[in-house]
């Protein structure tokens, strides 16, 4: 559950490819659309809400994918899920999320911005390709509190509703905070005495995260992220009942049988800017993401092509 396949990368990366420089590009777009030009997305601010969920499908849309705004109700007003699909040879289903709302008070440019940032360009990289397994691509909706590990969700309602309908994902991944990396020792902190004796303490690493039955899951994308990511990772299966483990919607996927795991900078462990308002797109490392993100495409067309 702690010791995971393959080895963190370690000294110094390669200048970025002109591929990854593009990818850059995107991703500080995408982050500064939503974490600053939309800003604060939630019921509170519902019109920011829609505007972020519109932008979401103005890019997917022009991906190539056909996307499906999937509605619940909460507190009189309508919200939505956006979903892309890309049928593979078997009905398996890989399935990466990211949810798009920000937390009251906050524009959310790392959380999560950058989630989503990372969500519509690996579903452009992805859009028309051939898979043995069938791709998902969702972006959530009220992730973040008062609906937050709860029924409201907008997750956990897209959760249920699979397992209604008999959907069988094999793999859920969370796109969680993947923005804020640090070199300077003492930067990364643990939820519980004793996980500092077992990782860094250092901040400058993407972290896999599940709960203990997602562990096959969780061990077989760090070992590909590893093969070929140059940025330093770690990963833990861990009790559910451990803070910080379940704190996104993989969560919601757990409460309806599915396994799942969060890729995330571990934000409230390590990011001084956590759920406020300083949470800006200037503070976050682009070339770190870019790492991450093209480590994760990897990842994800093994896990599509077993």
């Amino acid at each position: 559950m702690i010791r995971m396949p393959g080895e963190s990368f370690q000294g110094t990366a390669s200048p970025l490819t002109p591929a990854e420089e593009a990818l850059r590009v995107e991703l500080i777009i995408h982050v500064q659309t939503l974490g600053s030009e939309i800003g604060e997305r939630n019921l509170a601010h519902y019109p920011q809400l829609l505007s972020a969920a519109q932008y979401i499908e103005d890019q997917l849309s022009q991906a190539g994918w056909k996307v499906r705004w999937d509605e619940y109700q909460l507190q009189a007003k309508s919200c939505y899920n956006l979903e892309v699909e890309l049928t593979g040879a078997s009905p398996q289903i890989v399935l990466i999320g990211a949810h798009y709302d920000s937390v009251f008070g906050s524009p959310g440019a790392n959380d999560n911005g950058s989630g989503v940032a990372a969500l519509l360009a690996l579903a452009e990289r992805f859009a028309g390709s051939q898979n043995r397994k069938t791709l998902r691509f969702v972006a959530f909706v009220n992730e973040e509190p008062h609906y937050f590990q709860t029924s409201q969700m907008g997750s956990y309602v897209y959760a249920e509703r699979c397992r209604k309908r008999g959907d069988q994902i094999e793999a859920m991944i969370s796109l969680e905070t993947i923005g804020y990396y640090s070199s300077q020792p003492g930067s990364q902190h643990y939820p519980l005495p004793g996980l500092n004796l077992i990782y860094p303490g250092t901040g400058n690493f993407i972290g896999f995260v599940g709960n203990v039955g997602s562990r096959a899951l969780l061990r077989e994308v760090i070992r590909e992220f590893r093969r070929h990511a140059q940025i330093p990772s770690e990963g833990g299966a861990l009790p559910a009942a451990v803070p910080g483990v379940g704190w996104s919607d993989q969560w919601s996927f757990w409460e309806h049988g599915y396994p799942g795991i969060m890729v995330t900078d571990t934000a409230p462990f390590r990011y001084p800017y956590y759920h406020s308002a300083s949470d800006t797109p200037d503070k976050l490392d682009y070339e770190s993401m870019t790492r991450v993100v093209a480590g994760l495409e990897r990842a994800i067309r093994h896990l599509a092509n077993p």
